[in-house]
């Protein structure tokens, strides 16, 4: 089989893994024309080459009753400098790592649970980056979560009335970080929870949480659009996305910052999307096939929309490679 035909094809297996419910090998594999056990070889087989890592799951950013907080780091630093990535990426709130050009040379993407979360975690970054030869550093708060990893949020509402208790946290946990080649059952997850951490199991339940209600709590977080969807971790460029860009945009008009996100959410390479507080208000993740194709982007970008201007930075690498968009 030809790189190119083969490449295709992994695609399309990878396309079929971000789903809304929790993927099933036998009703994707009717849809393929595959056998199951053909489907978990080739699932194996894209692991070996370091192509997809392991199933996970998007959790939307504004649940209850304590919204995940999603902040962005410029650092300056230079290649002599491994020891600070290293530390960087032993950071559980590290979603993204890049290298880029540009004055700081890495952005990161935290995710934090909560306040605490958040302080308790710069604390720990002051500390790597008083090691650093420039020791400089600065903090892009997000205002507001438009899309994330190519979903978009404006039809996935929370129910304000649902609110998630520490079971449900263990279980979103386990989801997005425990899973392995194989999508986790409820069973295993029930075992982990009454195992790994019996004592708060033990206080909402005198026995122990059941198989059962692990079961109706995974279906009340999808319900209430908690689970945005599930999904399996890939490296982009193994599947033919070789172009990655930072780029922040401005609108003619201030006022309509929330009118053109709605409409950038609706762009297929741009896989996240925040609202920042600076001069350029809009922080996009874009992703394209080809290098040449971000030109193609930018261009669009100011012949489709009221856009003034553009800050663009080039990802030369990405140091935290495994991701979930939806692939387009």
């Amino acid at each position: 089989m030809s790189n190119h035909k083969e490449r295709a094809n992994n695609l399309i297996l990878v396309k079929q893994l971000n789903t809304k419910i929790k993927f099933n090998i036998s009703k994707n594999s009717q849809a393929l024309g595959i056998s199951r056990q053909t489907i978990q070889n080739k699932l194996n087989n894209l692991k070996d080459q370091q192509i997809i890592r392991n199933f996970t799951i998007n959790i939307n950013p504004n649940i209850h009753p304590n919204n995940l907080k999603f902040v962005m780091l410029e650092i300056k630093t230079n290649p002599k400098e491994p020891k600070l990535v290293e530390e960087l990426l032993k950071l559980p709130q590290l979603k993204m790592l890049d290298g880029i050009f540009g004055e700081f040379s890495l952005i990161a993407l935290f995710v934090f649970k909560s306040s605490d979360d958040y302080y308790q975690t710069l604390n720990l970054i002051d500390k790597i980056m008083a090691h650093s030869y420039f020791k400089k550093y600065q903090i892009i708060d997000t205002i507001k979560v438009f899309k994330t990893n190519g979903v978009k949020l404006e039809n996935s509402e929370i129910n304000k009335q649902f609110e998630l208790d520490k079971i449900d946290e263990l279980i979103l946990k386990i989801l997005q970080e425990r899973q392995g080649i194989k999508s986790i059952s409820t069973y295993e997850i029930k075992h982990i929870i009454n195992e790994e951490y019996k004592s708060i199991a033990l206080k909402h339940y005198k026995e122990g949480i059941s198989q059962p209600t692990v079961h109706n709590k995974i279906k009340k977080l999808e319900k209430n659009n908690v689970i945005l969807n599930y999904s399996i971790n890939f490296c982009p460029k193994k599947l033919g996305f070789k172009g990655k860009f930072i780029v922040r945009i401005k609108p003619k008009d201030p006022s309509k910052y929330d009118l053109l996100a709605r409409k950038l959410e609706e762009k297929d390479e741009i896989t996240d999307l925040f609202r920042i507080g600076t001069q350029y208000g809009l922080f996009a993740i874009v992703r394209v096939k080809r290098i040449e194709g971000y030109g193609s982007f930018i261009r669009d970008l100011f012949y489709e929309e009221d856009v003034e201007d553009t800050f663009t930075n080039f990802v030369l690498d990405e140091l935290k490679p495994f991701t979930n968009f939806i692939i387009f």
